[in-house]
């Protein structure tokens, strides 16, 4: 047994290979509510309640064509409810399932970003 005094991990934050930066970074500010920490054409950060993504210029189209539904990311919160209202509004302009509760216990919705990454939005079922 070791009894080392361990590195606390303080955050984990992922960070997405994109092919619009400003497309994507509005997506999470208007649709998901984050705001921006940092921005530039190549790199950027979004933040809501200490919670980061980071965000990197593809290279190329065959950056893209390797990450586009290949992508995911997990957001645990703690009223899905207030979520699920923001996202109602962009129903129509971006791939977005309906909520419900999953056999794993969680009570979730999923929708595409503007990269085809998969955001599932999850809240522990009561």
């Amino acid at each position: 047994m070791n009894t080392t005094p361990q590195s606390r991990i303080k955050q984990i934050s992922p960070m997405l290979a994109v092919a619009d930066m400003d497309e994507t970074v509005n997506f999470y500010l208007t649709v998901l509510g984050f705001t921006a920490v940092m921005q530039s054409t190549d790199y950027s950060i979004v933040e809501r309640d200490g919670a980061t993504i980071h965000f990197m210029k593809a290279a190329d189209e065959s950056v893209m064509a390797a990450v586009r539904g290949h992508t995911e990311i997990y957001i645990e919160v703690d009223d899905i409810s207030e979520l699920w209202q923001r996202v109602q509004p962009f129903r129509g302009k971006y791939k977005i399932t309906e909520l419900s509760a999953r056999p794993y216990g969680m009570t979730e919705f999923h929708m595409a970003d503007p990269n085809d990454c998969l955001i599932f939005v999850g809240q522990e079922t009561k």
